[in-house]
């Protein structure tokens, strides 16, 4: 047993009776009254899995599909069984940001970007991915193009214009110019391109891009189209439109608590934020729906800083977190071996591949997602009750679906810490799983936490 870990098994009855072991909290019915309804099907397969991000450029030197369809193999060893594909497209040149520019500067929906390779080599990816019981999802941006896209010269109509005629780029996005989704053209265009993978490349779905500037009845019908070609899962890069997850996604991001987790990290806010945070999502989305959970994606690493900047000797407890939380976590390209640099966004940066006991780290998190139903997806998955402790630097918390259970443990702080926590029935042998060593758990458990230390026990 590991120095800074000490379990005591003791007499616990005088204090149970004076402190609840665990919170299962009843919301108020105003608080019920902000759920939304789902009528979302997941697929099947996505009950148990976590999401890897490929940045295919700064994926390796030669930055192509042939070069990702190599490193499925080690892929599949880490677990991540659900591939997003930042877009695949051919990037416009027309005002191109940098040499290479953005990948979301699209100027054709229906071909590859010739860097990566050809469809051929698309095609073998995705059926290498499959073989290995792997999903790939194609990244769809729907709300702007590439300003020599042939949809402009075509079909100016379909774009937004200010007074003057000019087409409108979004924000200080100058690469793109804005589409305009009053347009029925646009919905049967965008609508049968979004088909075209599905049917010509076997695709699983689509992370879509800033989906909630696009009308949410445009992918209520995108998404019944596809599921009549498959069953696709869909991701929305969106936190605020919880509308679209009525009838089009089946997950969507969270930020909010992404954002949390970097104050309380930097300790700009109390760790029982956290679950106070968990609660506020109880009650406003239902079970079925599925968040994503990450402590960086391409956008944060780019723009905001990379883990080691944000979270520094925290980063392993929150990505513990949130592989244990309910949700769907992430992995980004190279987070598996401690990238510590911020991948240029317009120009060739690629990761240099090394090992490392991350990758172990991770491996031990999504098998532990895959195997234990308690940790799994939506209403597949268990449910999350606060544990209550003595030390509110402390975040204590179990999964439970029926007889399978994950307690977690996690040390918030980077001072070592004292902690009681109190179990309640939920009492039994658990095996901690990276040390893997079983423990009789009690009622009432007695330790100190070295700092940013997590503790996972399951059974």
């Amino acid at each position: 047993m590991k120095k800074n870990v000490f379990i005591v098994i003791v007499a616990f009855m005088a204090i149970f009776y004076i402190i609840p072991a665990c919170t299962n909290r009843e919301k108020e019915p105003a608080q019920k009254s902000e759920q939304f309804q789902t009528q979302v099907v997941h697929p099947e397969w996505s009950k148990n899995l976590s999401i890897y991000e490929v940045n295919i450029r700064q994926f390796s030197e030669e930055g192509t599909f042939s070069e990702v369809e190599q490193h499925l193999p080690r892929l599949k060893e880490l677990g991540t069984d659900i591939l997003w594909l930042m877009p695949v497209y051919p990037i416009g040149e027309k005002n191109r940001k940098g040499s290479l520019g953005s990948y979301y500067s699209i100027s054709n929906y229906l071909e590859v970007n010739p860097e990566f390779g050809t469809i051929e080599d698309l095609k073998s990816l995705v059926n290498s991915a499959h073989e290995q019981e792997m999903y790939v999802l194609l990244d769809w941006v729907a709300n702007h193009t590439a300003w020599d896209n042939p949809m402009a010269a075509d079909h100016p109509e379909w774009y937004e214009h200010d007074a003057e005629g000019n087409f409108v780029s979004p924000y200080d996005w100058t690469d793109v110019i804005q589409l305009d989704y009053q347009q029925e053209g646009l919905w049967d265009y965008m609508i049968d391109a979004l088909k075209n993978w599905v049917e010509e490349v076997d695709i699983d779905g689509y992370r879509c891009d800033y989906p909630g500037q696009v009308p949410v009845e445009f992918w209520n019908k995108a998404r019944k189209e596809l599921d009549q070609i498959k069953p696709v899962f869909m991701l929305a890069e969106d936190e605020d439109h919880r509308n679209l997850l009525e009838d089009a996604f089946d997950m969507n991001y969270s930020w909010e608590f992404f954002h949390l987790m970097n104050q309380v990290a930097k300790g700009e806010q109390v760790v029982t934020e956290l679950d106070s945070s968990l609660l506020k999502e109880e009650a406003v989305y239902p079970k079925e729906v599925y968040r994503l959970r990450f402590i960086t994606n391409h956008d944060e690493n780019s723009w905001n800083g990379t883990i080691e900047e944000r979270l520094g000797d925290a980063a392993k407890a929150f990505a513990v977190l949130t592989f244990t939380v309910p949700g769907m976590p992430l992995i980004y390209s190279g987070q598996e071996i401690g990238l510590n640099k911020r991948l240029q966004f317009f120009e060739k940066d690629p990761i240099e591949w090394k090992e490392s006991e991350l990758e172990n780290f991770y491996s031990t998190l999504t098998n532990l997602k895959k195997e234990n139903p308690a940790l799994w997806n939506g209403s597949f998955g268990g449910e999350y009750i606060k544990m209550n402790n003595t030390n509110n630097n402390v975040f204590s918390f179990i999964r439970v679906k029926d007889d399978h259970k994950v307690i977690v443990i996690l040390n918030l702080t980077g001072v070592e810490q004292a902690v009681d926590v109190f179990t309640g029935a939920h009492t039994g042998t658990y095996r901690e799983i990276f040390m893997d060593e079983n423990h009789e758990i009690p009622q009432k458990i007695s330790m100190h936490l070295s700092p940013w230390k997590y503790l996972v026990f399951e059974k």
